[in-house]
Order: C-alpha cells, then structure tokens, then sequence
C-alpha cells in the first residue's frame, strides 16, 4: 500500500484537459489580456476571418486624428507663409 501511495504522489503521468468544461465565451477576456491586436473566427462557411480588437480600433482611430490635426496644423503654416511671401513680393514691387 505504501508504494502506491507514492507512487500516485510522485508519478509522472499527463492529466488530461478538460476541454469540454471550458466556456468559449470567455475567450476573448483572455486575448484582451494579453493585448492581442486580433483574433481569428471561422465563418459558417468555413473561411477563416482575421476580426482587429474593439481596443485596437480605437487605438488606430486616435492615432487617426492625431494626424489629421498635424496635417490641419501643417496647411495653416503653409498658407501663413504663402501669404506672407505674397505680401513681401508685393512689398518689394511697390519699392
């Protein structure tokens, strides 16, 4: 008897998964975690679709506007300076 008992303590043998009790609702949670940028999802049909992260959208939509104010911000300075060296030609003329 006391063999078996250490031999279950200390025996090297694989637990299997218990895949079945698993809730494939909770999956995401876990990819969010570990801060994935997608994920993958098998249509009906069977084609494999690569779907981007809600957190990773909104990360691309903010850095989206970041631009597009720098770029406003770019076309004010040009205009300021297109018109200002139309008034320095027109300066320069008139002399």
């Amino acid at each position: 008897m006391r063999s078996n008992f250490i031999q279950t303590m200390y025996a090297r043998t694989q637990v299997p998964a218990q895949a079945a009790d698993k809730n494939p609702n909770r999956v995401l949670g876990g990819l969010k975690g570990s801060g994935v940028n997608s994920f993958s999802m098998l249509g009906e049909d069977g084609t494999e679709k690569q779907i981007p992260t809600q957190a990773y959208v909104v990360a691309l939509e903010e850095k989206l506007r970041r631009l597009e104010q720098s770029v406003m911000e770019q076309d004010k300075r040009i205009r300021r300076l297109t018109n200002d060296q139309k008034n320095n030609t027109g300066t320069l003329n008139r002399t």
